[in-house]
């Protein structure tokens, strides 16, 4: 492999979280600029339902930027005026609208699938075509403001009524888009309702679209093998490979060696982008989410940091390992702990469910991650501070140094 820039793991990873945000000096004071400063760098973010400690979204950016209004978060994102909407890049995702584009394509392989495989959809082309007009005379509209007799769940109490499934459908072929929320609850309309006509007018062949989805994940991720970038958009297939190659040659990634990062005792092929820092060191600590983006790609954040990392959340409470919800926990190039997060907001305290060292990490770092817990309850407005319950074996020594607050 010679030619190939070599890395060590350590330098990786500090590489891969200054692409990320990480490491650089916190705004005194955050503001709607120091927002889109770090959406831009992050480019999307992943949507979550649940709420127990703060929904998903708002997380990533508390995790690089302190702690900040989310009001002025929500301005930004639950309105397309501002530039932003969701789509499906990753999964649901909050994303820069002038992205749109470079999903057509996927828009169009739902549509074609949906239609050809998708018992529903074959059965209820009328339903379609009745939100279809719905939308048009009455739209934006949340499901539960549309009235019609299927309008009704099925199944368990999560289950879709046919309206809620008829927008998800057209949600994913691009003719419905977000126009925002209200209580978190989704507001949809037709897609020439919110995005603007310049934008839906520009076509990206799929070729062009996924090579410049994958160098936009490079940028993102900063270092990474072919499957990390590709998960960042989700992009499958050969055409990623011939994306990768193409970028390669127009001198976008350069391809490197990262010491430990191996596969059946031979080099993972890897690459950064050229514009990658490397900083000599990252000072942080963050508490991430489960759906950020540092965590993302399971396979990565094993590799990266020596990280088994799973969310428990659909594992039945006696089968659970580590707990709910449970955030890594960050401090400057290493990920020392998990802690099982949740907001309780009738008590007015932010609980560790349960807290947990990775080896004797989170244990020499204990004053550090009891800072981060306050400054999460001061961020969440819960004045009771951090209760420690006792499961996990850094519960005593985080106890020890919150105490009662």
């Amino acid at each position: 492999m010679s030619g190939v820039d070599e890395l060590s793991a350590a330098q990786a990873r500090r590489m891969a979280l200054a692409a990320q945000g990480f490491g650089r000096l916190r705004p005194a004071a955050i503001g709607t600029r120091q927002l889109k400063l770090t959406l831009d760098r992050l480019q999307i973010l992943q949507i979550d339902s649940v709420n127990v400690f703060e929904r998903s979204h708002y997380l990533p950016l508390h995790a690089r930027l302190g702690g900040y209004d989310r009001a002025l978060l929500d301005r930004l994102l639950f309105s397309p005026a501002h530039g932003y909407i969701e789509y499906l890049p990753h999964v649901a995702c909050f994303m820069p609208v002038d992205m749109w584009p470079l999903f057509r394509w996927r828009m169009d392989a739902y549509r074609e699938k949906h239609t050809r495989q998708d018992a529903w959809v074959q059965q209820n082309g009328a339903m379609l075509d009745w939100l279809r007009t719905e939308l048009a005379a009455r739209g934006p509209l949340a499901a539960s403001e549309i009235e019609h007799e299927s309008n009704v769940r099925r199944g368990p109490w999560w289950g879709w009524s046919d309206v809620k499934e008829g927008l998800e459908y057209l949600f994913w072929w691009g003719e419905v888009a977000s126009a925002g929320r209200s209580r978190f609850e989704r507001r949809y309309a037709l897609a020439e309702q919110v995005v603007p006509a310049e934008i839906r007018e520009i076509e990206v062949a799929r070729p062009d679209a996924i090579r410049e989805l994958l160098r936009r994940a490079a940028v993102s991720y900063g270092v990474g093998t072919l499957r990390d970038f590709a998960d960042y958009y989700r992009l499958k297939g050969p055409e990623v490979a011939v994306a990768a190659a193409e970028l390669e040659d127009a001198g976008d990634l350069v391809p490197v060696r990262v010491a430990g990062w191996e596969r059946n005792g031979r080099p993972i092929p890897a690459w950064r982008h050229r514009d990658a820092r490397l900083p000599r060191r990252i000072s942080d600590g963050a508490l991430l989410s489960p759906f950020d983006p540092i965590v993302w790609e399971r396979s990565r954040t094993e590799r990266m940091f020596g990280f088994h990392y799973r969310i428990e959340i659909y594992v039945p409470q006696p089968k659970r390992v580590y707990g709910y919800y449970v955030l890594p926990v960050l401090l400057d190039d290493e990920i020392v702990g998990r802690i099982d997060l949740k907001s309780d907001r009738q008590a007015g305290v932010l609980r560790a469910q349960a807290s947990w060292s990775e080896g004797s990490a989170g244990h020499r770092q204990v004053e550090r991650i009891a800072e981060l817990l306050r400054s999460a309850a001061r961020w969440q407005g819960l004045e009771g501070g951090v209760v420690i319950e006792p499961r996990g074996d850094l519960a005593a020594p985080l106890r020890a140094v919150i105490g009662g607050s």
